[in-house]
């Protein structure tokens, strides 16, 4: 993350990869106050076993662009809100990058951090069959959800008449 106050908003997506018991680093890094940290950090990913690259930032939100530009694994942004565009200046700078350097983007808010995670794992279960069986319950534990929602909903209109 750019700055230690977007741990909040990380902390979704941490929280949602310990969930499928996936190891992640976190550090604090900035693509404008510690440039050659950004790209040390990057160019040695691989080496320690990462598989993808989550990166939140704020205003210019020019981290992940950097991480992508130092590394061939998968990076995924999260625009952080803030700021007097309220991060709509973060979403376009994640969202606008250059033919090359790809930066998946996430939306801004606090869904944007969970599906960074679960983008992350969707990837990582492409060749880890445990995860993708994981995911899977997942995504029926949510289905599960809209049904009791529906079911609750129409209860409701029910007993109104």
């Amino acid at each position: 993350m750019g700055s230690d106050s977007d741990w909040p908003l990380v902390k979704k997506a941490y929280d949602t990869l310990a969930d499928f018991g996936v190891p992640c680093e976190v550090r604090v890094i900035s693509a404008h106050r510690t440039p050659e940290l950004a790209a040390e950090y990057s160019k040695t990913a691989r080496a320690r076993g990462l598989k993808a690259i989550i990166a939140a930032a704020g205003g210019a939100a020019h981290l992940g662009g950097i991480l992508a530009a130092h590394t061939t694994l998968p990076v995924i942004g999260i625009p952080v809100a803030g700021g007097a565009l309220n991060g709509v200046d973060a979403l376009l700078a994640t969202l606008q990058m250059p033919s090359g350097i790809p930066v998946a983007t996430v939306a801004l808010g606090s869904a944007g951090p969970v599906n960074a995670a679960l983008f992350a794992v969707q990837i990582l279960a492409l060749s880890d069959d445990a995860l993708a069986a994981r995911l899977d319950a997942h995504k029926k534990a949510l289905a599960e959800k809209v049904g009791k929602a529906n079911a609750r909903i129409a209860a409701e209109i029910a007993a109104a008449k």
